[in-house]
């Protein structure tokens, strides 16, 4: 049996975890999901970069939709789906590349580079930024971690759909 590449939760209280993180902070979480910390775009686009990091199938769907009714071209869309942040807005640039990186260290960025994020966006907005990166990181593992069940279930034949790997 293939190993399985995607990110998931290897432990329930990780999941536990990230749950009791968002609903400690459920009224600014809200406001994220609103478009009232951070607008759609931007969110639909921190979004949509940790999913391609962690290569969940269910929020690629899902947030390519939600981003098209957003605002984002499919161009756009296409662009984040394949981790090209080229075409992104300048003054989005850094929170972009800081989702990828704190998705690639499983929610634990470099302090250093946490601080360039900090100082671009100040203390209010990063935070917006890292629960919408967090809530996206919950979706992701979660989904991940069904499609590992359906991996082991299936004898390694169902469940992985990283670039390289079939489709099921």
């Amino acid at each position: 049996m293939r190993p399985f590449s995607k990110r998931r939760y290897h432990r329930v209280g990780d999941l536990v975890g990230d749950v009791c993180a968002l609903w400690r902070d459920r009224a600014q979480v809200r406001a994220v999901m609103r478009g009232a910390a951070i607008d759609d775009v931007f969110r639909e686009r921190l979004m949509l970069a940790v999913t391609e990091v962690n290569g969940c199938r269910y929020c690629s769907y899902a947030h390519a939709r939600a981003a098209l009714a957003a605002g984002l071209t499919r161009a756009d869309v296409e662009a984040l789906a394949k981790g090209d942040l080229e075409g992104a807005p300048p003054d989005q640039a850094v929170a972009l590349l800081y989702a990828r990186h704190w998705a690639e260290t499983d929610g634990r960025p470099d302090t250093e580079i946490r601080a360039k994020v900090l100082e671009a966006y100040g203390e209010a907005r990063t935070a917006s930024i890292e629960l919408a990166l967090r809530a996206i990181r919950v979706g992701n593992l979660t989904g991940n971690s069904w499609d590992y069940l359906l991996y082991r279930a299936s004898g390694g034949r169902l469940g992985d759909t990283r670039p390289g790997r079939p489709a099921t």
